[in-house]
């Protein structure tokens, strides 16, 4: 039966280093959590705390009712897939996959059912005879992703698993990974550093950087509604234009950005006279002959499906992606013209 997962003052060292110093979260009953973050932010460590192999200094983590510091790794009935797929070479896909159950001495009428069934699942069935030298990539990942689930854990875990994947074969794989644990409906948690994988995969994510958690919500709370210019800048591409408060207009905020006075989402705690920085997305934001703020094309690109502008907003680069270009003006690199984007579509920190 998949569990919730109770993370309560955790901390982790390794000799004099605090790695995680004290990190905090609840994954709720079937959810699909991320942990989010670059290169050596403690995401792995954390993943590793979960499934055993790494000693807890403080806090406890508990899957459902009992707290698991102490039970070795082997009795969390955990299922975990590597990057690496950590498939055996020698076995076919079926007794790869059967693997979990042999040493669980399952009787063979049931493991061949469970077996049957995690194949189909994940739609390797017509591969079942093969050695994995004769499967691609994607298809070791699936044979990994049957191997952990046919065991019944109560949790899955995800340690990059689509690292090693060309950049079209992880789109496809990310896509499939999702729609079996929503069949399959259990707890996950899932470690990446690609941004938009996380964003496609999860319910719940957090941004972590040196062991502490940055923010933790959904992926629209955080694309939207970042708590500081660390996570805006890490969960997508942001701008940032630096403005000081000088009015409000209705339930806007009007800040003097470069010399031009621009309205901008408003909230309570803005105090006249101080500076705030504006988050404004690549896609939020367009050029007109008029309105808004003045600024040159410094690049105009055409990408296809929209036309990528680098302006400069005084001294700012800004990034903008146009969506659907065809029947718009393009603006050539020199040109002069004006930033405008919905007051509402921006972000202010």
């Amino acid at each position: 039966m998949s569990v919730s997962i109770a993370i309560d003052h955790v901390c982790k060292k390794f000799g004099e280093n605090t790695i995680i110093p004290d990190l905090s979260a609840n994954i709720k009953n079937g959810e699909l959590f991320t942990l989010l973050g670059p290169s050596g932010c403690g995401k792995t460590t954390l993943l590793r705390m979960i499934a055993g192999f790494n000693t807890i200094e403080a806090g406890t983590i508990a899957f459902g009712d009992q707290v698991i510091n102490d039970v070795p790794a082997y009795k969390r009935n955990i299922g975990m897939v590597f990057q690496s797929y950590a498939i055996f070479p020698h076995l076919t896909v079926r007794k790869n996959v059967e693997y979990g159950l042999r040493l669980r001495n399952i009787p063979k009428d049931e493991m061949k059912k469970r077996t049957d069934e995690m194949l189909r699942l994940v739609h390797i069935d017509e591969y079942q005879d093969r050695l994995p030298e004769r499967l691609s990539g994607g298809q070791q990942q699936r044979v990994a992703l049957a191997r952990a689930l046919v065991i019944e854990p109560s949790v899955l875990l995800f340690d990059e698993p689509l690292s090693n994947l060309d950049a079209k074969l992880r789109v496809s794989m990310r896509t499939e990974i999702r729609r079996i644990q929503q069949e399959v409906g259990i707890t996950a948690i899932y470690v990446t550093h690609d941004q938009s994988e996380a964003m496609a995969l999860s319910d719940n994510i957090i941004i972590m950087n040196h062991g502490v958690v940055e923010q933790m919500g959904t992926p629209q709370e955080i694309y939207y509604h970042p708590k500081n210019e660390f996570v805006a800048d890490f969960i997508g591409e942001a701008n940032f234009l630096k403005g000081t408060m000088v009015g409000v207009d209705g339930d806007h905020a009007v800040l003097d950005v470069e010399g031009y006075r621009t309205r901008v989402a408003g909230r309570d705690d803005l105090e006249s006279g101080k500076e705030y920085t504006v988050v404004l997305r690549p896609e939020s934001g367009t050029l007109a002959d008029e309105g808004g703020l003045p600024c040159r094309v410094v690049l105009s690109c055409f990408m296809g499906s929209y036309q990528n502008y680098h302006v400069m907003v005084g001294n700012t680069l800004v990034k903008l992606a146009e969506h659907d270009p065809k029947n718009k003006h393009i603006y050539q690199v020199g040109d002069q013209c004006r930033l405008r984007f919905d007051p509402d579509e921006v972000h202010v920190l």
